[in-house]
């Protein structure tokens, strides 16, 4: 068996739209490797041994974040950059030690991949599990968005932390390249440059929008200046009009003349409750009288728990006093400065009136823990098992070709996931099976599974793919369900309960035989 590389890379020629074969960019291509892999592999080919049956685990030896989970991604990207190598499904919660991909093929070919590989997945699977955990802190019913690309780490890493955001439990995107080449839901509003740009209503170039009806043409800033007076009579601001900014007034008209049906005004440029949500409110009935409905409004500072509630109950009032807005009760309320999951939790805790929250910074540079720590380990060359050891028990390896499974309980939870050897029998529901710590020879237990999940599954082998590749909104659904199948207690966010992975009985004793024959023998004089 031999690995073969798309010839259009190996060549220099570039695809004809200039986009790589993963939908981003040229940049993932052989030379994407570091100097070592390459001189490795010249090595093993003046040594003779390039050609050699190998077997890599890529894996992590941590969860990230304290946490208890890891969602592995990039299986696609990695999929169509080589050829020739089993691996485990796209888009699943993954634990420590399991491998995520097993490479088999020849010794110099396995060896050229590992960088690349551990490219592709390791920031994936890093910003994929630090938005589940913040789909986790939000709960079901918060919409959250992903602003992320003007602070993300380049082009590419702006269009990864997009996609795998999407994967790993957020609504839609700011990013419209990757709206256009994933099929990602683009959202996004106006900046406060955008209000500022305007001093006052002489500025507006353009005041009529055609009802939507297209019955006649309606000067919006006059509709508008009407509905400011009426609510400002109707309820208690503790403001006077003269105090309200005109401008701002006149730039939520330019743009709800512009998106009649899109309207959501960022309304924290001056102040939310003196000028901004008076503006936006007024915007926003004059729209309907024109047959349209604001989408919301959007808080970038302050409180936000404090002025979330406070336009919530201004809404409220307004449809009180007018039941034919009553539609205004669920007006969306954006959030979005500097969220993190610390951020979303106090919010909780305090209560708010908050439906959706558009994260950036702390999402798509995983400012908690930038890196996750994939590595790539040689585990069986021309069918002898290799171990790497180490004073760390942590870093040494698992030696042979392995099986992954999943064993759920009774309640359908997943209990624990169990590592075998290759030719050892699938464990069986209903039956017992021992299962046993890698290292620890007192830590073992006896489970019986009432469902068994095979983990790793071949994707690509003899230069075809052997399973359909899922699109991104099926992988997104396989990480929700995935995630549900964990306990809460391993899902928490202080003091997870460790989410266990285990060894069979055969494989703990193939481990520690060769473990014992590795290790050197001390000598004391």
């Amino acid at each position: 068996m031999a690995f073969i590389l798309k010839s259009e890379y190996l060549n220099g020629t570039q695809p004809k739209n200039g986009l790589h074969m993963n939908g981003q960019d040229s940049l993932v291509q052989p030379l994407l490797t570091d100097l070592y892999q390459i001189t490795m592999s010249y090595a093993y080919w003046r040594a003779g041994t390039h050609d050699e049956p190998a077997v890599f685990d890529l894996f992590f030896r941590k969860n990230p974040f304290q946490g208890e989970f890891t969602v592995f991604a990039g299986l696609e990207d990695c999929l169509r950059f080589v050829e020739h190598f089993k691996f485990s499904k796209s888009g699943s919660v993954v634990f420590p030690k399991c491998p995520l991909m097993t490479v088999i093929g020849p010794l110099a070919i396995c060896q050229l991949l590992e960088t690349s590989l551990l490219n592709l997945v390791n920031y994936a699977s890093l910003v994929a599990t630090n938005a589940a955990r913040f789909r986790q802190a939000a709960g079901k019913s918060i919409q959250l968005l992903e602003f992320g690309l003007r602070r993300a780490q380049g082009p590419n890493g702006g269009l990864t932390a997009s996609k795998y955001c999407y994967i790993g439990g957020f609504d839609g995107t700011s990013n419209v390249l990757a709206g256009k080449l994933y099929g990602i839901p683009v959202k996004g509003t106006q900046a406060h440059s955008f209000i500022c740009s305007f001093s006052s209503e002489d500025e507006l170039k353009i005041r009529d929008l055609k009802m939507k009806d297209g019955s006649k043409s309606v000067d919006l800033y006059e509709l508008s200046s009407k509905k400011r007076d009426w609510i400002m009579e109707k309820i208690h601001w503790g403001v006077s009009v003269s105090e309200v900014i005109d401008g701002e007034l006149a730039a939520f008209v330019a743009y709800a003349i512009a998106f009649p049906t899109g309207f959501l005004a960022l309304i924290d440029t001056y102040d939310v409750l003196r000028s901004g949500a008076i503006n936006f409110i007024a915007v926003t009935l004059a729209l309907n009288d024109c047959g349209y409905r604001a989408l919301g409004c959007r808080i970038d500072s302050g409180d936000l728990s404090y002025l979330s509630n406070e336009l919530r109950a201004k809404f409220e009032q307004i449809a009180k006093i007018d039941p034919s807005l009553d539609w205004l009760r669920t007006m969306s309320i954006v959030a979005s400065n500097d969220i993190n999951e610390e951020t979303i939790m106090s919010l909780n805790e305090q209560g708010h009136s908050i439906n959706v929250f558009g994260v950036g910074t702390h999402l798509v540079t995983c400012q908690k823990q930038p890196a996750l720590g994939c590595v790539y380990k040689l585990v069986v060359l021309s069918g002898d098992p290799k171990i790497k050891l180490s004073q760390e028990v942590s870093k040494i390896t698992i030696p042979g070709r392995k099986k992954c499974y999943r064993i759920y309980g009774k309640a359908d939870y997943a209990i624990l996931d169990l590592m075998t050897l290759e030719d050892e029998p699938e464990p069986k529901p209903n039956e017992q099976i021992l299962c046993r710590h890698p290292f620890e020879e007192s830590k073992r237990a006896l489970v019986v599974a009432s469902r068994v999940e095979q983990l790793q599954l071949t994707y690509w082998n003899e230069g075809a793919i052997q399973q359909d590749i899922p699109n991104l909104s099926i992988v997104k659904e396989h990480v929700n369900s995935s995630i549900k199948s964990l306990r809460n207690d391993h899902k928490r966010y202080l003091n997870p309960t460790p989410y266990k992975v285990s060894v069979s009985e055969k494989l703990y004793n193939f481990l520690h035989s060769i473990w014992l024959r590795n290790a050197p023998i001390g000598q004391l004089d």
